[in-house]
């Protein structure tokens, strides 16, 4: 059985690993472009990235000091065996975190009517829920979410566009964002379903791994595009310039109506995130 005990300890523990680690793909992905970069000062960054995250993992301390707010992602599957209030033992998993926590969190839970700055607040953690068929365990992502990648998404509503408008759509969210969201970054993209959806679409796609391709022919097509026509915008890694100013384009799509939406967020270079999967016997497997 999956207890309220346990989803709070996982979550609690995401949290804080997410914090502190960057991704094995990511990593590689980073080293790569610093391998194929031309320009010696973007060399010289990506390098300073690598060391910046490799020294964090050694001494058990965050990779940034902007350590976001907690955004998790819960799939249950349809056998799952679960008891209690999973929302309820997230947040205590959170507060828990803000009082014990080393090194301290700094107070960047903000109160959008006051500006008033804190830890705990309304619906914070963010929690996203999705169904996970008839699989008898239950995955908790958590992706804190920073100023650098939360500031600049953008969702827009289109009216029948071609693929042509769509990736025009996205680039327009890459040249405005610049490089104040810490790139290289992981790109993600929803297109399609409704205003919601395609936000959720768009955030779950930061999650793939770097170098994995989308199922979808048309799709992987656009990413490598949009990609190429990322880097070639010049704002490099932490804008000194460069050709590496996206990691990845991660594409996803659901049907809609006769409108389609297309939303973009972006994961900055730590591209944090980490996973797990509780089985409904009790035991947990780490998957990132």
């Amino acid at each position: 059985m999956i207890t309220e005990d346990l989803v709070q300890e996982i979550s609690e523990s995401l949290y804080s690993a997410a914090l502190r680690r960057v991704p094995p793909d990511t990593i590689q992905a980073l080293e790569t472009a610093r391998e194929d970069e031309a320009q010696e000062s973007a060399r010289a960054t990506l390098d300073l990235m690598v060391r910046s995250a490799r020294l964090a993992e050694a001494r058990d301390t965050f990779v940034c000091s902007d350590s976001g707010v907690p955004t998790y992602f819960v799939e249950i599957g349809g056998a799952a065996q679960w008891q209690g209030d999973l929302k309820a033992a997230i947040t205590r998993g959170f507060d828990h975190l803000v009082e014990t926590i080393s090194p301290p969190l700094l107070k960047h839970v903000n109160n959008p009517l006051t500006n008033e700055r804190g830890g705990p607040g309304k619906d914070m953690p963010a929690i996203t829920v999705d169904l996970l068929g008839n699989a008898d365990y239950i995955d908790i992502t958590c992706v804190p979410k920073a100023l650098g990648s939360g500031r600049w998404a953008s969702l827009r509503t289109l009216i029948s566009p071609s693929l042509e408008d769509i990736e025009a759509c996205v680039l327009d969210a890459i040249i405005e964002a610049g490089s104040q969201h810490c790139p290289p970054v992981v790109v993600g993209v929803g297109i399609g379903g409704n205003f919601d959806l395609t936000a959720k679409l768009a955030n779950r796609a930061t999650y793939r791994e770097i170098g994995s391709l989308n199922p979808n022919p048309t799709l992987a097509a656009m990413e490598e595009r949009l990609t190429e026509a990322a880097n070639a915008t010049g704002f490099g890694p932490m804008g000194v310039g460069g050709s590496t100013t996206a990691l990845a384009v991660h594409i996803d799509y659901a049907f809609g109506h006769g409108y389609t939406p297309v939303a973009v967020c972006f994961n900055c270079w730590i591209n944090r995130r980490a996973k797990a999967r509780l089985h409904s016997d009790g035991r947990v497997e780490r998957l990132l």
